[in-house]
């Protein structure tokens, strides 16, 4: 199975239309393809309350003590919107002018057929006397909620005794061209939802009532007035974004009771959610009144410090892309915000600019140089 087509394997898992949290049998065609190089796979399904059933796998090559590479990413894809104003059915798999088009060809499964295919092609030069073993964590949840795919399969790993050593995740790291930038930590992201409470009344007698709006508006500026830092060694500054103001009033001459809204934090190792979240507090609490903060937390930020994982995957992307990947822990936030608590993780895979868009598509000649640059990743780890 040395000769294992990529493009083929992309093709089959874009044609299964697993818009999350569907499976549509993407994970029978990944489970396919590592069975016959000799991968023992699990298929896991988890579900926590109030939430839909996910398919997961797990698949590993190898058995003992030996090192531990893994490679990890999903397998369900975001919606397709408006299909009529895609060039071709999205999930038809079809190749257009040099490129693979489809639902999830950048994000992500054009990168888990490039493993799989480096996987077979190092397998079959070391596989005999090779000691060690490779792991693919697929889940199919990393588009939805997060809370059935990578994070209780870590845990079920753990259990079964498990061990990691290093993680790539294919995730579309690159903005422009393939080599770009591998990504070696990510944001912390935390949502918070604000409540101001006052007194209903009349406008024209506003003694008689309190304004939440009001109240509202101020503590909001307090939160957005100042950047939250300058930045640190390996992040960008945090940022704070109000995303959503409502108070659901259809009467121009009444003061509400209550006012609402939503922000986002993206926020770099300088803090953490907790800190984040006494300091919220205690703006709030100086301008007085009754409030309700809801905190909820995707992930806090991580960094994989600069290290023999980052060499590797740089040095192999420089000697197939010919360019020298920045280090980046920019974007929003990926399930490698799990496996940061198992191994070390940095994250590689397509250029990102049609990902989550109509006509998503990549380069079959990246498909190509991200097969070779996953094989010389193998390479690289278990050189020694």
């Amino acid at each position: 199975m040395a000769d294992l087509d990529p493009v083929a394997l992309a093709q089959a898992l874009i044609r299964c239309p697993s818009v999350t949290p569907a499976d549509a049998g993407a994970l029978g065609v990944l489970e396919g393809a590592l069975t016959s190089l000799g991968f023992r796979c699990w298929r896991l399904p988890f579900q926590a309350p109030g939430t839909a059933r996910v398919e997961n796998l797990y698949a590993r090559w190898g058995e003992g003590q030996g090192p531990c590479f893994a490679f990890a990413g999903h397998s369900d894809v975001v919606p397709v919107g408006d299909a009529a104003a895609w060039p071709t059915d999205p999930f038809a798999g079809a190749i257009r002018d040099g490129e693979l088009c489809g639902r999830g060809a950048a994000d992500m499964k054009a990168a888990i057929a490039c493993f799989v295919a480096a996987a077979a092609r190092f397998l079959a030069r070391r596989g005999a006397t090779f000691p060690g073993r490779i792991a693919l964590i697929i889940t199919g949840d990393e588009e939805g909620p997060a809370v059935n795919g990578t994070r209780p399969l870590l845990a079920w790993m753990k259990a079964q005794g498990e061990r990691l050593d290093a993680c790539l995740v294919g995730e579309p790291t690159n903005p422009e061209a393939l080599g770009d930038m591998v990504k070696i930590g990510r944001r912390g992201s935390m949502t918070g939802r604000l409540a101001v409470h006052g007194v209903q009344g009349h406008s024209a007698y506003p003694h008689l009532a309190d304004n939440p709006i009001h109240r509202l508006i101020g503590m909001l500026d307090d939160i957005t007035r100042a950047p939250l830092d300058g930045g640190t060694a390996h992040f960008q500054p945090s940022t704070l974004q109000v995303t959503s103001v409502d108070v659901g009033n259809p009467a121009s001459n009444v003061i509400p009771a209550s006012a609402h809204a939503v922000f986002n934090i993206r926020f770099n190792d300088a803090h953490s959610s907790a800190s984040l979240t006494k300091w919220l507090h205690e703006r709030f609490a100086a301008a007085g009144g009754r409030y309700e903060l809801a905190v909820e937390v995707s992930g806090e930020s991580f960094l994989t410090p600069p290290g023999r994982l980052s060499e590797i995957v740089s040095a192999a992307v420089e000697q197939v892309a010919g360019r020298k990947p920045a280090l980046s822990t920019t974007g929003g936030t990926s399930d490698a915000r799990f496996i940061k608590d198992y191994c070390a993780v940095a994250e590689f895979g397509m250029v990102g600019q049609t990902m989550h868009k109509v006509d998503e598509r990549v380069a079959l000649a990246d498909i190509a140089r991200l097969t070779a640059i996953y094989e010389r990743i193998l390479d690289g780890f278990f050189a020694c």
